[in-house]
C-alpha cells in the first residue's frame, strides 16, 4: 500500500507502517461484500473473481487517522457515544469504550435516547 499523501505533515507515530497493514489484513478489514454502494466506490481497491469487493487499506488508514484526530479533540471522553446494534460490532464498541472512557451502547437504538432528556436507558 502506498503511504498517505500528507505523510510528511504527520508525526512519526501516525505514519502508516507495514505492521499496521499486516494487522488490518489479518483482521480481514480489507474484505467487503458482494454489493457496492455508489458512495463506497472511491474506497474500493478492486473486485475479486468471487464478487467480493476489496477495500483500499490506504484510504482506510486515512479515515482512521481522521477519526482519531476528532476523538482526541474532544476534551471529555464521556461526551463520546459509540453505538452498534449489530452483533459483529458490539465487541468493538465495548472495547473502544473500555480503552477511551467513552459511553458504549451495544444494543438496538432506542428512539429518543439523545433527544428525550427524561428517558432513562
Amino acid at each position: 500500500m502506498a503511504a498517505t499523501t500528507n505523510a510528511a505533515a504527520l508525526p512519526r507515530q501516525l505514519s502508516q507502517k507495514e505492521a499496521d497493514i499486516q494487522m488490518m489484513l489479518a483482521a480481514n478489514v480489507h474484505l467487503g461484500t458482494k454489493n457496492c454502494d455508489f458512495q463506497m466506490e472511491r474506497y474500493i481497491f478492486k473486485r475479486r473473481n468471487d464478487g467480493i469487493y476489496i477495500i483500499n487499506l490506504g484510504k482506510t488508514w486515512e479515515k482512521l487517522q481522521l477519526a482519531a484526530r476528532v476523538i482526541v479533540a474532544i476534551g471529555n471522553p464521556q461526551d463520546i457515544i459509540v453505538q452498534s446494534a449489530r452483533p459483529y460490532g458490539q465487541r468493538a464498541v465495548l472495547k473502544f469504550a473500555l480503552y477511551t472512557g467513552a459511553h458504549a451502547i451495544a444494543r438496538r437504538h432506542t428512539p429518543g435516547t439523545f433527544t428525550n432528556t427524561q428517558f432513562n436507558s
